[in-house]
């Protein structure tokens, strides 16, 4: 199972969205009689970027086929680059034959579903949403340094 959570979402040592995901993962095995060979986290990294520790062992653990499936809560905690995603859904999990699956959004690469078919769909939504927040972040910035407010963290030293 993947897990990720991005730096924006929560900056605990473990977020709750990270055991909220384990746990949707953990109920999804159990019930459909899978075998958890080893989870991958990437806690605190942006889905925008698939250069990730976890995910990294993840792609090497699929070259040496220690394992045929990747089961992540929503498509979004696979990646929000909607082109590297949907290479990793229509290209590269299936020449490796990697079983795909995303629990709440019932995708299954296994099992012929509509949900299947408008995947790429919800893969440029979620690049959509990350790019979304990125200008208002970027604007609520722009926006402070124009009132002339502090940005930065706490200061190195006082005067």
């Amino acid at each position: 199972m993947y897990i990720r959570l991005s730096r924006e979402d929560g900056d605990k040592q473990e977020s709750e969205s990270i055991c909220n995901q384990r746990k949707i993962l953990q109920r999804y095995i159990v019930d459909e009689g899978l075998t958890l060979v080893r989870e991958y986290v990437d806690d605190g990294v942006s889905g925008t970027t698939f250069d990730r520790p976890g995910f990294n062992e993840l792609l090497q653990d699929i070259e040496k086929h220690s394992i045929d499936m990747v089961i992540t809560k929503d498509l979004s905690r696979l990646g929000r680059d909607y082109i590297k995603t949907g290479f990793y859904i229509e290209d590269y999990f299936p020449k490796n034959n990697i079983r795909y699956v995303s629990v709440t959004d019932g995708i299954d690469t296994y099992v012929d579903s509509t949900n299947n078919d408008i995947t790429p769909f919800k893969a440029i939504m979620n690049d959509m949403y990350a790019k979304d927040i990125s200008k208002k972040i970027r604007s609520v910035y722009k926006e402070k340094q124009r009132q002339g407010e502090y940005l930065c963290s706490i200061p190195a030293y006082r005067i």
